[in-house]
């Protein structure tokens, strides 16, 4: 063989081996900024649920998909709240992988926003608006892994779906919930990805990886007291105002019983390891089965990281009273909602019970405020999926991974519920961000350029390492 052929086998075989791994990553500057395009595109799509129009956003991404040739299926309960499903197809030897996005986001005050919520700003390397951190950034990421695989024909074990789903936001039955009880065989797969996991950056550095294994279930309670109504001049032992702000009191004071799982078990036994002496003692007494001891540590969580707290309890938070129309009227009935996200090992009929107990006022009503609708559930943190999380959030991060409970909500419930094994994940965010204002639902709602980016190379190769052909 003459140098010029072996040249040319080497660059063949060189050639081949990078189509074969997959290893054209979605990099360069070209890449990232078609990434802010179609991202900045979908966040100046007004989906605020309620009442959501979703399907503004479905329409935006039909063109992005039949532009690419990437089949797609929309599925609708609600004209105005569809949900579009797009697949590359593998050769079948394993099941698929499921990437989840929600297209809608929560409503906002126009008035309170420095940059327009629907105007995708922006500004000293973050972008701003509506939906930047929940959960277009997860949207957008989905998008460009379908376009990455689709343009580089990449050879695949497992076909790759997405879901871009309507309401998330307190609507699942148009949603993940409608999609899994009706059309299943659409998005079934053994794997799932979706938010309810991050990195968490503090100071602008990397403190670790939270990887959603399993949440709380939202549902509220509404706490009813009646009595006669009557002139306000004239007190009453029957105020129907009184007897109400005492059973919230009691609520609020309350503290319902401590409970470990799984994932909070590896949670709290590998956060140990990070922290300063003092505090990684609370994060191994919080595991103590003595409970004068575990009590300690839940009494420090509950004043110093309440996060912490909510996920080793079931919450119950005050958010909503209402009663009474005028100052000099006694009301015959007043009512208060309490926010409860209950723990996946939750009794729900023993609970309500247990808050009846506390309150301890048969003139007093306590009742659920809704059906179940997220169903408690959880994943497994001994399956191929989680330790190619690992690996590839040590590569792309640095940093130290922990399945996390969540003490919010997401769509993953009515999925896991199915079957499907489901991990949280999402890019880096700033733990300050959070308390000044621009977080989640917040009013000045942001993120970092550069870390949407990160974020995107990392779901690919999570993505590829799981699905590439061997």
């Amino acid at each position: 063989m003459n140098l010029t052929s072996r040249g040319l086998l080497i660059a063949v075989l060189v050639v081949s081996t990078t189509a074969i791994s997959g290893a054209q990553q979605p990099t360069g500057a070209a890449f990232e900024a078609e990434t802010l395009r179609h991202f900045q595109a979908l966040l100046r799509i007004d989906t605020s649920s309620p009442p959501g129009n979703e399907t503004k956003a479905v329409d935006y991404l039909k063109q992005v998909f039949e532009k690419e040739g990437i089949p797609y299926q929309v599925f609708a309960k609600d004209p105005s709240r569809a949900n579009i499903v797009a697949r590359i197809k593998g050769n079948g030897k394993k099941r698929p992988i499921l990437i989840l996005g929600h297209t809608d986001v929560v409503t906002i005050d126009p008035a309170k926003w420095t940059h327009p919520p629907f105007g995708a700003d922006r500004e000293g390397g973050y972008v701003y608006g509506r939906g930047t951190v929940d959960d277009k950034d997860n949207l957008v990421a989905g998008v460009m892994l379908m376009l990455s695989l689709k343009r580089n024909n990449t050879p695949l074990d497992r076909d790759v779906i997405l879901l871009a789903e309507s309401g998330e936001e307190g609507a699942p039955d148009v949603g993940a919930q409608f999609m899994a009880d009706n059309h299943l065989d659409a998005i079934n797969a053994e794997f799932c990805f979706a938010e309810g996991g991050g990195v968490v950056r503090t100071g602008g550095q990397i403190r670790q990886a939270n990887i959603g294994t399993t949440e709380k279930e939202p549902r509220f309670v509404e706490i009813i007291a009646r009595g006669p109504a009557g002139h306000g001049s004239v007190p009453s032992r029957n105020n129907a105002v009184v007897k109400l702000t005492a059973a919230v009191g009691k609520i609020a004071e309350w503290s319902p019983p401590l409970r470990i799982n799984e994932t909070t078990g590896a949670y709290f036994k590998k956060l140990a390891t990070m922290v300063p002496a003092d505090v990684a003692k609370m994060y191994r007494d919080i595991l103590n089965p003595d409970p004068k001891i575990s009590k300690v540590a839940a009494d420090w969580m509950l004043n110093n990281e309440p996060q912490h707290w909510s996920m080793v309890h079931t919450s119950l938070v005050p958010t909503i009273v209402t009663g009474g129309f005028r100052y000099n009227v006694i009301p015959s009935e007043t009512k208060a909602t309490i926010d409860v996200r209950l723990h996946p090992d939750e009794d729900q009929s023993a609970f309500l019970d247990m808050v009846r107990k506390v309150v301890n006022d048969p003139g007093v009503e306590v009742r659920w405020g809704r059906e179940r609708y997220r169903p408690a559930g959880g994943a497994r943190i001994d399956t191929e999926a989680y330790r190619v999380l690992e690996a590839q959030t040590t590569k792309h991060y640095n940093t130290t991974v922990l399945p996390t409970m969540g003490t919010g909500a997401t769509d993953m419930s009515n999925l896991r519920a199915k079957g499907i094994e489901c991990y949280g994940i999402g890019p880096a965010l700033d733990t300050e961000d959070g308390r000044l204002g621009f977080g989640a639902h917040s009013d000045q709602e942001r993120i970092l350029e550069s870390e949407l980016h990160r974020f995107v190379r990392f779901q690919y190769d999570v993505v590829l390492e799981l699905a590439r052909a061997r």
